[in-house]
């Protein structure tokens, strides 16, 4: 009963693809069901108060590993309707890059009692203009 970090599962999935709004496969054809997404501003948005900063807001995605009915797959203009990726790819240090390039941390891989759970947040951009 202890709060925090689940158990650690070792290394996540290597790729998701989004097969509908909310739902992954993974590359052992292992769906992800995406059960909760928060918005919550990034540090940069935080830390700075100068007129010209931007306020962006971090996403903190978490995906459940759950079987789902089949359903009719749907088209990649279809699912971009969700502001979620449609891929990511595991890079080292526990890192996912998005299609569009976005980096994501693995924030916690483990379970929650028969549930493999994975929490990714959505890191700022690199760079500056």
């Amino acid at each position: 009963m202890a709060s925090g970090a689940s158990p650690w599962l070792g290394v996540p999935p290597h790729r998701l693809w989004a097969v509908r709004p909310g739902i992954y496969e993974d590359e052992k054809g292992r769906t992800w069901v995406t059960v909760v997404v928060r918005l919550s501003p990034s540090q940069r948005a935080r830390g700075r108060g100068s007129p010209g900063s931007t306020h962006e807001a971090s996403i903190i995605v978490h995906l459940w590993q759950m079987p789902v009915h089949p359903q009719e797959p749907m088209s990649p203009s279809q699912l971009t309707l969700s502001q979620l990726p449609l891929m990511w790819q595991l890079y080292p240090g526990r890192r996912y890059r998005a299609m569009d390039s976005r980096l994501w941390e693995v924030v916690d891989h483990g379970q929650i009692a028969s549930t493999e759970q994975l929490i990714l947040a959505q890191l700022p951009p690199r760079g500056s203009d």
